[in-house]
């Protein structure tokens, strides 16, 4: 062969190959992360909460659906699920079969954009785009229009029927063994449907522990939860950059914060107030884009603690 078509080959051959693998195998590597977080009070006892994000659910995901079944083994003292449940309108049923043995346990939710809007094919380098112009989904996008509504109702009526919290715009309490856990949610900002000032004014006096809940950590909401003194936020919606450099890692967030805090724990300031960050990067991928690459899909089991 001449040596003028190796090299194209060889890239070619490279190229089909790391789609293999993002496709066939990373998509498909569930993995559980374990993070401790000290944001308890002294002398209140730890307390272990699961955390589901962008399942992004598509008709016949048998090994996601087992892998979320079993994960109600680690029985957790609560579930929090942080949105994008669906990326297919037929999906409700087997969200809701796959999050069962899950929501005998107490609970909350929010939703994402992709709980209510199905999944548009789209090129993936208007994620680039979109970063370098400042523009994510809606925040100085034009609205969405012919959008396919996903069934969020039936999504929603599932999930409190088995006694999870609706925190859209609205807080929420949970009482664990006598422990009063206060909920504070926001519907998705991605789609500017988030409130704060229906909930605004910081954590109740009367709760043992409070902390915040939404879908997309844009920043203006971050800003908000901290500043209001929460000690906790959990978001999801970043998938961790679905699509990473090694030793490098993801290139956007598809939101207004930073890369460094694409996934996991870290922190947020904002009026001198600190807010300890958790953000998923979740288990699933847009139906139109099933890959991930150096950034495996996952849920997290974080132990809250004390100083």
């Amino acid at each position: 062969m001449r040596a003028r078509y190796r090299i194209p080959l060889g890239i070619t051959a490279a190229g089909a190959a790391g789609l293999l693998y993002a496709a066939g195998f990373e998509a498909r590597s569930f993995r559980l992360r374990r993070v401790t977080v000290p944001v308890l009070p002294s002398g209140m006892r730890p307390l272990r909460v699961l955390q589901v994000s962008d399942i992004h659910m598509v008709g016949g995901q048998r090994k996601k659906q087992r892998w979320l079944r079993s994960l109600a083994g680690l029985r957790p003292d609560f579930v929090i699920n942080t949105g994008d449940n669906l990326s297919d309108p037929e999906g409700v049923p087997e969200v809701l079969d796959a999050l069962g043995p899950l929501m005998e346990f107490p609970g909350a939710y929010v939703f994402g954009s992709n709980d209510y809007y199905g999944p548009r094919l789209r090129n993936p380098a208007r994620y680039l785009v979109e970063k370098v112009q400042g523009r994510h989904g809606l925040n100085g996008n034009p609205p969405v229009v012919d959008a396919v509504h996903n069934p969020w109702e039936d999504l929603r009526d599932g999930f409190d029927s088995a006694g999870w919290l609706n925190l859209t715009n609205t807080r929420g309490t949970l009482k664990i063994e006598g422990t009063s856990i206060e909920l504070t949610g926001l519907d998705d900002p991605h789609i500017k449907r988030d409130r704060y000032a229906e909930v605004a004014g910081g954590p109740s006096s009367g709760a043992d522990f409070s902390m915040g809940v939404v879908h997309a950590p844009y920043l203006r909401v971050l800003d908000a939860f901290a500043a209001d003194g929460y000690p906790l936020i959990l978001a999801g919606h970043t998938h961790g950059g679905q699509l990473c450099i090694p030793f490098y890692g993801a290139l956007v967030t598809n939101c207004d914060l930073d890369t460094d805090r694409v996934k996991g724990l870290s922190t947020h300031t904002a009026e001198g107030r600190r807010s300890y960050l958790h953000v998923s990067a979740g288990c699933g991928t847009s139906r139109y884009t099933p890959v991930r690459f150096a950034c495996p899909p996952e849920a997290t089991l974080l132990t809250l603690v004390g100083p």
